[in-house]
């Protein structure tokens, strides 16, 4: 399985990627990053003055802290973006697990899921395709749910109801495909047919 150590050589960068990526709203300082990536509080500033040097992160100090975040700007923002939420919380999830979730073809997120953003009641943050193990991938979305402390609205289906629908253009379905994604498995030529 891919991991974002492959793409990253430092594994100090590559562990601050996740967290930084995993909420791209959120500011951090130096010991919470210390403790949230388990890293030596030394190499975890060192690889954060790096960062900032290349433009990656912003820092801002705010009384005795220097908080850190991620950069909407930064050029590769959106593909590293992508990377993390297929190596981590619930894209890594599915991946590893995907033996246990039965033949999965697809599976895409919503892009406000990616990015964090608040999504209408009728929004779909999640859509499988494939012959799913419903229960198996309810306790992955459930475990997610607990780290992002919000409800995931996730469908599934099968393969035959999918292509029905979406050739019929299915409000529904054309909803979903109508909004930004990240696909975590399959690629856009598959979900768009």
């Amino acid at each position: 399985m891919a991991a974002l150590q492959d793409f990253v050589v430092s594994r100090v960068r590559a562990k601050l990627l996740k967290v930084l990526l995993a909420d791209p709203a959120e500011m951090y300082y130096v010991r919470q990053l210390t403790r949230l990536t388990g890293e030596e509080i030394n190499a975890v500033r060192r690889e954060l003055l790096r960062m900032v040097d290349r433009g990656i992160v912003k820092a801002e100090p705010r009384g005795n802290r220097v908080y850190y975040w991620f950069r909407h700007d930064y050029g590769f923002y959106e593909e590293l973006l992508r990377l993390v939420a297929k190596t981590t919380g619930l894209g890594g999830a599915i991946r590893k697990n995907k033996a246990k979730l039965g033949k999965v073809k697809l599976v895409m997120f919503s892009g406000k899921f990616v990015h964090h953003h608040e999504r209408s009641q009728d929004e779909v943050d999640v859509l499988v395709v494939g012959t799913v193990v419903l229960p198996e991938l309810a306790k992955l979305v459930r475990a997610e749910e607990v780290v992002r402390k919000t409800e995931i609205n996730y469908t599934a289906m099968l393969p035959e109801e999918f292509g029905f629908r979406r050739s019929r253009r299915d409000p529904f379905i054309m909803g979903i495909l109508s909004q930004s994604r990240v696909m975590i498995m399959g690629t856009e030529t598959d979900l768009l047919g």
